[in-house]
């Protein structure tokens, strides 16, 4: 089958670097093996089987998912799924109950409640599902805080039939600190599981996981002690977060968003058809501000959006592109512009090499 050229494609329309990917790829898997981590990247924020797939022959362990959409789709490639959100309500727990059978499934949670439904579940179902206790490391969004909670919840994981303890997880995903200065961070977050892990090991129920991680603090991983899994999704791709960070370079960054210039007439401004509904209207962490930069003029800043456009700061630049040129734009975060398009175009060596479904879009 013909692939459309870059040239030929409707905008605007989300390109992935497949050389970057496995660079991408490679560089984890070689940290993991290094520092004897285990690796089960989150698979959020490509939602493509294609890519699950490479993630694993690459070295991964299994996949980490957010929704029971996620889970159903990448159960197909994937023989371990960790579903990272808490499983409450019978629609939710009927699906994850209906994964196959072959597939180990492991759940996050961080109430009674939920283990009770999940325990149900799994018993009417005739099948094990294992729980990790989930933490709050600072986030502020779910997680247990004290660690007598965690002790008295992973007392009642391993007290019911249907669901076996596979220790703690942890998303430190507030942790925004560029990756030269997360030296302090990074030691009170390890202070922090570490009176998780002793009053869990008193108690006699000794983690055996500890799993956590996120890209911003992804290279320095192995300095939080006792981790045992690191759950990084945005590197595949990197983004403009990332980037300003020092968690990639901008010559990793995998993804971006084809665009078309379609006006200049304000002084100062360039107008493109990547808009909200395409970019995401997501704040970043560069400091220049805006939604997105220009992957090869990465001083190029989107310095707004609404629906359908774009707008192109180049007040700062000689460059002035004429209506109808197209460009590249690397958005601040990968996950919600993916999540925003039907279709991934596949490039190899900067030519066309694939269309990819984003099967596990939406909710």
């Amino acid at each position: 089958m013909d692939l459309p050229s870059l040239d030929s494609l409707v905008t605007p329309a989300a390109i992935v670097d497949l050389d970057r990917v496995e660079a991408n790829l490679q560089r984890v898997a070689a940290y993991t093996r290094e520092h004897g981590l285990r690796w089960r990247p989150h698979t959020k924020t490509h939602k493509t089987v294609e890519l699950t797939a490479l993630q694993l022959r690459a070295g991964a362990a299994g996949a980490t998912v957010a929704t029971l959409h996620e889970a159903e789709v990448m159960a197909s490639v994937a023989d371990d799924v960790l579903v990272a959100y808490p499983p409450v309500g019978p629609q939710r727990l009927a699906r994850l109950m209906a994964l196959p059978r072959h597939v180990r499934v492991t759940v996050a949670l961080d109430s009674r409640e939920a283990l009770d439904g999940l325990g149900r579940a799994a018993r009417d179902a005739g099948r094990t599902v294992g729980v990790l206790v989930e933490l709050d490391m600072g986030m502020r969004r779910v997680g247990l805080q004290a660690p007598e909670e965690a002790v008295a919840l992973a007392r009642a994981v391993a007290d019911t039939e249907g669901v076996r303890y596979e220790g703690i997880t942890f998303y430190a995903g507030h942790v925004r600190t560029p990756v030269a200065e997360q030296g302090p961070v990074l030691r009170e977050q390890a202070s922090r599981v570490g009176t998780f892990v002793t009053a869990l090991a008193a108690a006699g129920l000794k983690p055996p996981q500890v799993s956590g991680g996120s890209t911003p603090t992804l290279w320095r991983s192995h300095e939080v002690a006792g981790l045992t899994e690191i759950r990084p999704g945005v590197n595949v791709f990197n983004d403009r977060n990332s980037a300003a960070l020092g968690a990639c370079a901008w010559t990793e960054c995998a993804y971006s968003v084809l665009a078309t210039v379609v006006s200049t007439a304000v002084p100062g401004q360039v107008v493109i058809d990547a808009g909200s509904k395409a970019l995401a209207k997501e704040e970043g962490v560069d400091p220049a501000g805006g939604y997105g930069a220009l992957l090869d003029r990465p001083e190029v800043v989107v310095r707004g959006v609404s629906e359908e456009h774009g707008l192109l700061d180049v007040s700062g630049t000689a460059w002035r592109p004429r209506v109808g040129e197209r460009v590249r734009v690397v958005p601040n975060h990968v996950c919600t512009s993916v999540n925003l398009h039907e279709r991934l175009h596949v490039l190899r060596s900067g030519a066309p090499h694939a269309t990819w479904s984003v099967a596990a879009r939406g909710w």
